[in-house]
């Protein structure tokens, strides 16, 4: 009975060590399996300029932005074509575990919390936030303090959420799926301010006159690893290793920061 018992568990073991590699190795496999498909799906919500935003590019309506521009420099280390899936923020990183993306890029905040989950590349860019109002409220308010009883907006899903609840004391948050959403709510008058992330911010404001950038600092939270990154799937080691080689020389030699600027000059020029 004993030795019976043993028996079945070796091959118990066994079993396990064998699904462990397997999942291990599909995991590991996923830069074989974005180049025997020979395309790269991302995963982003294109209401974010410069990072992602829609326009007209040659009477066709077209996703781009400076993480469009990292996407397509990653499909070309891969050696692949680049496959554009939009989607709400609060969908993007639940789309690597269903299949449907390889990668997420849309202005992710990489975090403890969602590590958990994905895998982050190195951080490309560590953003600051602003508070969005209605112009002629620019001088209403004073201090965080007298958003009392008002509505703050914030995108659902997103960094920025935490931010209204933790220094809007006795203000309401307002989640919504989209960043253009949060602008309309305060154009409209059903919110009184938006924390959108700075540039993402300073975009919407120029093509929006009768909106500005509120004075009152909002605190960003400060971590080691705050900061925009590029998600997979957990495990996925090889993946992540090639993105941050690219990442890596992007940053090096100027790339990143010119396609920033370049995508909000552009997104500027959109939003008019």
């Amino acid at each position: 009975m004993n030795v019976k018992k043993m028996s079945l568990g070796l091959v118990g073991l066994a079993a396990v060590a064998t699904l462990a590699a397997c999942g291990n190795g599909n995991a590991q496999n996923q830069v074989d399996k974005v180049k025997k498909a020979g395309v790269l799906k991302v995963a982003l919500s294109p209401d974010y300029p410069p990072f992602e935003f829609q326009m007209i590019k040659n009477g066709k309506n077209t996703v781009v932005g400076s993480d469009v521009d990292l996407a397509n420099a990653i499909g070309k280390k891969l050696g692949v074509k680049v496959k554009i899936e939009a989607m709400d923020f609060n969908n993007v990183l639940t789309s690597l575990s269903s299949g449907k993306a390889d990668i997420a890029i849309s202005g992710i905040t990489k975090k403890p919390s969602r590590e958990k989950s994905v895998n982050f590349s190195e951080v490309y860019y560590t953003p600051s936030n602003y508070l969005v109002v209605k112009k002629s409220d620019l001088n209403k308010y004073t201090s965080l303090s007298d958003f009392k009883g008002k509505k703050i907006a914030a995108q659902k899903g997103s960094v920025q959420e935490g931010i209204v609840s933790g220094q809007f004391t006795g203000a309401t948050e307002i989640g919504l799926p989209q960043i253009g959403d949060e602008i309309n709510e305060v154009k409209g008058g059903q919110v009184q301010g938006a924390v959108i992330e700075n540039l993402i911010a300073k975009a919407y404001v120029a093509g929006n006159p009768d909106l500005a950038i509120s004075k009152l600092e909002v605190t960003t939270p400060k971590a080691d690893s705050y900061g925009y990154a590029v998600a997979s799937a957990k495990g996925s080691t090889e993946l992540t290793k090639t993105i941050n080689s690219v990442i890596k020389a992007e940053l090096k030699d100027g790339t990143m920061a010119k396609n920033i600027q370049k995508n909000y000059d552009l997104s500027k020029e959109n939003n008019k």
